[in-house]
């Protein structure tokens, strides 16, 4: 099975998470989040993949995040106004995102990623 490992190669995490896909065996596709923004479609439906709340997609730590202080603001806003935000920044897309046939991986939790990448 190969994937598409979506990251940011400056982000420690995102690092770590490339490394563990090595040492495991993972084939991937390496996708530089910032270069290829995810699309407003890809978004929906990774989301929709996920099984996750749409707000789980934020990089709640980035800058770009705490300047336009989506925290406030996020609460308040539709899922599609959510969508079209997160694919006009790929800064403001939390990552590492790993894109499989049936399912994606938001973040790096090696538990997780060790039950789903076998």
């Amino acid at each position: 099975m190969k994937v598409l490992f979506v990251e940011y190669p400056k982000c420690t995490t995102c690092q770590k998470a490339k490394k563990w896909l090595v040492e495991h065996g993972v084939e991937f596709e390496d996708r530089h989040i910032v270069e290829k923004n995810p699309s407003a479609a890809e978004i929906k439906k990774w989301w929709k993949m996920s099984g996750l709340e749409l707000r789980k997609f934020f990089n709640t730590s980035g800058l770009k995040y705490k300047e336009l202080a989506l925290k406030d603001k996020l609460p308040t806003m539709s899922d599609e106004e959510k969508i079209k935000l997160l694919s006009s920044d790929g800064m403001l897309v939390k990552r590492p995102l790993v894109v499989m046939d049936d399912d994606v991986l938001v973040g790096f939790k090696e538990d997780e990623w060790k039950g789903k990448l076998k």
